[in-house]
């Protein structure tokens, strides 16, 4: 009788797993077949009882058709297969120092020479509205994911965590998972020092490793130019 394959469990750091896809200047990120890539890095070893997504809702923002999309998206995730859960964290809106327009400010105050005072006085105007930004950090997200990890790993509740993720900030976590005699991989396309070193293993992902990843095929540049997977 074969021995039982092992559980795994993925946790996908939703917002710093999609900058990477960008950076990799992957095409068509939306048509990308999640369970297709669960299943690909899980293998025939293990497998994968559960995928959980983490990424901040975004209707503080103020922006409907931002989360349009991202509702979009989320519901086309977890039709793809019963499996796959959403955990929504949060963005805070913060104030932010513009430091070009500081330093904008600065230069135009000990400026010699000559110009136009209405050019100049649009750019101290221009400078002084922008002295301040509006941004929004995410909040709850890391922790989520850290804690998650963390205690289905004491629970018994899986024998190997993928990490989605290039964030070295999740290194304890990963630490703590070891710990409790679990093992834990990282997957992304982006550099991670850090976090590789804390891992079982780290399984880097290049561009073409994705080119049968994409509900309804391959994008029309894979199959113009006949790259295939490797």
């Amino acid at each position: 009788m074969n021995p039982p394959r092992a559980r795994a469990v993925f946790f996908v750091d939703g917002n710093n797993w999609y900058h990477s896809l960008r950076e990799l200047g992957l095409p068509d990120i939306g048509r990308l077949n999640y369970a297709r890539i669960f299943d690909k890095l899980a293998g025939p070893a293990r497998d994968w009882v559960e995928a959980r997504y983490y990424i901040p809702d975004v209707g503080v923002m103020g922006d409907p058709e931002l989360l349009r999309s991202q509702r979009e998206f989320l519901q086309q995730l977890l039709a793809q297969d019963s499996r796959i859960r959403v955990r929504q964290g949060r963005l805070e809106e913060r104030t932010s120092r513009n430091r070009a327009a500081t330093e904008l400010l600065q230069y135009l105050a000990e400026l010699k020479v000559k110009i136009d005072t209405t050019v100049y006085a649009d750019l101290v105007a221009l400078g002084r509205a922008h002295r301040e930004v509006r941004v929004f950090v995410e909040k709850a997200v890391d922790v989520q994911i850290a804690v998650d990890m963390v205690q289905l790993a004491a629970s018994g509740g899986l024998d190997v965590a993928y990490l989605l993720s290039a964030d070295g900030d999740y290194t304890p976590a990963a630490e703590a998972v070891r710990g409790h005699g679990r093992k834990i991989f990282s997957a992304t396309p982006a550099p991670c020092a850090k976090l590789a070193a804390a891992v079982d293993r780290h399984i880097p992902l290049r561009r073409e490793w994705f080119a049968d990843c994409y509900r309804g095929g391959p994008p029309t540049e894979w199959m113009a130019s006949g790259s295939r997977h490797r």
